[in-house]
């Protein structure tokens, strides 16, 4: 059963306070990672260099690619694992993202990108085996600190936009934004404020749909999806709202005078969190309007997570960073 007591209990919110509190440095991760780049390695290509594609792999090498595939000139391609395409050669540009210090997979691509004379990126832990096995004459390395995957590839995305493969993410606005979920987030902040522990009441005794429209939106909603099942241990959905509409027709009604210590477990209702990152698309904009009107239809409550500013990598970690703490919290009330 959800005790929303403790997310006003200090002592209770003292035992997630390492997890709060990593969840609240994400922006100053960011500012880490941009202050220690030095984007201008990479001037030698020029502000409007253009490979014949581009090849990235590693973690959030798919987030890379929902940010540049709107506006990338050459194709992109998210590789699921640290090696290349047979096709890779001297005119394509290799991205290559780790937050291990060594890995011998990392280095043995690398040194095949070198080798077919591909031009390579390397995002790697700072004086690490993997950056000292890197270094050559194609490859440019882009030294990290934190070992956070997304500040890294924030920084990525920034070193893209300088050679004109991608749109300008600016770091610090990300970082700003990061911050200010972190003060409405807070555990100081009383669950009438605070969007973070209001989500995790909504979704104290219900199984979580998560929806995100646009590319980036629904990349967050997996994330956060994952979040949900790990701090709750039950099942959590995130999907296209063509396999979330037979599970919603399917949801359990709501029934307002059930005791909830009868029989807690049998059979959990259903909430539709949704993300919204303002997304201008039509069939976005007819999707989640559809998906409201048939949760309504079927008891089904929903939540959604905003926001409205900034560049859609702001929009997306502000939108990932809502549901994570939102998981913090329901982790803590339902904790024994």
């Amino acid at each position: 059963m959800f005790d929303d007591s403790r997310l006003e209990n200090a002592e209770a919110l003292a035992g997630i306070d390492a997890s709060l509190r990593h969840l609240a440095q994400a922006g100053s991760r960011v500012r880490i990672e941009a202050g220690q780049a030095d984007l201008s390695t990479l001037d030698d290509l020029g502000d409007r260099y253009r490979p014949r594609a581009v090849i990235a792999s590693g973690p959030e090498a798919r987030l890379i690619r929902a940010v540049l595939e709107p506006s990338c000139p050459v194709p992109f391609v998210a590789w699921p694992m640290h090696a290349l395409p047979a096709w890779v050669g001297p005119l394509d540009l290799v991205l290559v993202l780790t937050d291990k210090t060594y890995d011998p997979d990392v280095s043995s691509e690398i040194a095949e990108a070198s080798r077919r004379g591909a031009r390579v990126i390397v995002a790697c832990p700072e004086g690490s085996p993997v950056a000292e096995q890197a270094a050559g004459p194609s490859t440019t390395i882009l030294p990290t600190r934190t070992g956070d995957p997304l500040a890294a590839a924030i920084v990525m995305l920034a070193g893209l936009n300088r050679v004109g493969l991608g749109p300008d993410v600016h770091p610090e606005r990300v970082a700003e934004a990061m911050d200010a979920v972190a003060e409405q987030c807070s555990p100081h902040q009383s669950i009438a404020t605070n969007p973070a522990k209001d989500l995790a009441l909504m979704l104290a005794d219900d199984l979580p749909l998560v929806w995100g429209g646009s590319v980036l939106a629904a990349r967050a909603s997996r994330r956060i999806a994952e979040a949900f099942r790990e701090a709750s241990g039950r099942p959590a959905l995130a999907a296209d709202a063509g396999d979330l509409v037979p599970v919603i027709e399917s949801a359990r009604s709501r029934d307002p005078f059930a005791d909830p210590f009868d029989d807690p477990d049998d059979g959990l209702c259903t909430t539709l969190v949704v993300l919204d990152d303002d997304s201008d698309d039509s069939v976005v904009l007819r999707t989640r309007s559809q998906l409201a009107a048939l949760a309504e239809r079927h008891d089904v409550r929903i939540s959604t997570l905003r926001h409205d500013s900034g560049n859609a990598v702001e929009r997306y970690c502000v939108l990932l960073l809502h549901g994570l703490y939102g998981a913090a919290y329901l982790a803590l009330g339902l904790a024994d």
